[in-house]
């Protein structure tokens, strides 16, 4: 039987495939796997298919099963126990010092959001395993879901100072942009010293940083002229900010939207050029949730709910750092959001930290990409929503979206390190020590700027008021 008649009457796993008629058939729906055969790759390759640049990606690096007792679940019930622990002394009125308590409620905040994250791309690989969902499909809509426990943080933080969660949104861009231009350079490189990232992502990416750039630099440039001609209008009304948040996310499900839809092209060409069967193509989904446990809806259903009661437990206790920073040790706003915005993105490190483990790179790239695009047009607008939607029920914290230094420099900067990555992408989508050193430097001037003349300013119009 050739391996064009083959039907896959199981998963066939490629590592414990003995005879070399089904290497082979592994080899050829694998296409863009490490089980890729190289006549397969070559094939690919005179069809004008990059195989090194293939999206697709092996879901199910976190064991699913409960009986397996997953390491999200340990990770949770740990930090969980912690809190319970928290929250008994504060219950019975005992007081621990102050920096103490701070440095408990971040660590056991973290420690559950990252558990959280991990139980929300956990309950999604599940379900999209159960209703065959396309690996594009199921990988974008993991990528947002895991985006919750930040957005919950978000919210609540913002009653506790929604100058901190605005920083705190922004800052967490810049840092996500300077990890993915390190993770990058330490990428394994082709012949040609380079590393390509998926087709869809450069393609729908470098069209979003383009917009993100624009965006920055037109609120940026508007902001200074007005503050430097002493123009009336010193802030954004509430009635802007929502316009320009809701915009944003027009442009974030756009942007996933074409993603999505490039993705599905990419696969519909290599279907196209191995000429894979209906059967064949069933194999090749099975590939990406083989290591995925088809677990039933009711504990997807609970992983799920897990998932969220962390993001919320652990949004508590960061916004509890928050508090007791700003209010007993009197630490600015600015240092308390950039402290937070330094493990905002944790979640996403470990999901990139395990997607290079599995060789993975393109996949670990991409998520490191998005890290960057979608806290700034889906953490970012949600964040200014949060913050008017509050100011309208509590008017003494009403978030005036002012013309100061921070601000400023927040959002124009935005232009540099985004015109910097697209420009970066365009050059065969890879990062040598340059290019890395060029983003590192920018990260730090602005790190720099707001702390050293960001600060200063919040300080002086603290103190005047």
């Amino acid at each position: 039987m050739s391996t064009d008649e083959k039907e896959p009457t199981e998963n066939i796993d490629y590592f414990s495939a003995q005879s070399t008629e089904d290497k082979l058939y592994i080899g050829k729906i694998a296409a863009g796997l490490p089980e890729s055969s190289q006549g397969v790759e070559n094939q690919l390759r005179k069809a004008g298919i990059d195989p090194d640049r293939l999206s697709i990606l092996r879901l199910g690096w976190y064991s699913s099963a409960f009986g397996k007792f997953p390491t999200w679940l340990r990770r949770m019930l740990a930090g969980m126990s912690l809190w319970l622990l928290l929250f008994s002394l504060e219950a019975a009125g005992i007081e621990l010092n102050p920096w103490l308590s701070v440095s408990l409620s971040l660590a056991v905040g973290l420690m559950i959001i990252q558990a959280s994250c991990q139980a929300l791309v956990s309950a999604t690989e599940q379900f999209a395993a159960r209703v065959h969902w396309d690996h594009y499909v199921a990988g974008s809509v993991a990528e947002i879901l895991s985006t919750i426990p930040e957005l919950v943080v978000v919210a609540f933080v913002v009653p506790v100072s929604p100058y901190a969660a605005f920083v705190i949104a922004m800052v967490t861009i810049y840092n996500n942009a300077l990890v993915f231009s390190l993770y990058s350079y330490f990428l394994p490189k082709n012949k040609s010293g380079k590393f390509v990232m998926p087709e869809p992502i450069t393609d729908a990416g470098t069209q979003v940083l383009v917009a993100g750039g624009a965006l920055g630099l037109v609120l940026g440039l508007t902001m200074l002229t007005l503050r430097s001609n002493g123009h009336p209008d010193s802030t954004f009304s509430s009635a802007g900010i929502a316009s320009v948040s809701v915009m944003m996310l027009v442009i974030f499900f756009v942007y996933i939207f074409k993603l999505v839809r490039n993705y599905a092209k990419e696969e519909e060409q290599v279907i196209a050029v191995l000429k894979l069967n209906d059967s064949e193509q069933d194999v090749r989904q099975n590939l990406v949730y083989e290591k995925v446990v088809e677990n039933g809806f009711p504990i997807i259903l609970m992983t799920f709910v897990l998932g969220i009661a962390g993001a919320f437990i652990g949004g508590e206790r960061v916004a509890e750092f928050a508090q007791v920073s700003l209010s007993s040790l009197g630490v600015s706003e600015i240092v308390t959001a950039l402290i937070l915005a330094g493990f905002a993105g944790m979640s996403e490190y470990v999901i990139l930290w395990n997607s290079h483990r599995k060789g993975e790179y393109g996949i670990a790239l991409a998520n490191a990409f998005g890290g960057i695009t979608q806290v700034l047009f889906l953490l970012v607008p949600v964040t200014l929503l949060a913050i008017v939607v509050y100011g309208q029920f509590n008017p003494a914290q009403n978030f005036e979206f002012g013309f100061s230094t921070p601000t400023i420099l927040l959002v124009l900067f935005l232009f540099p390190t985004f015109y910097t990555l697209s420009s970066l992408l365009e050059e065969d989508h890879t990062f040598d020590i340059l290019d890395t050193t060029i983003m590192t430097a920018i990260v730090a001037l602005l790190l720099a700027l707001l702390i050293g003349y960001g600060n200063h300013e919040m300080q002086v119009q603290s103190a005047l008021g």
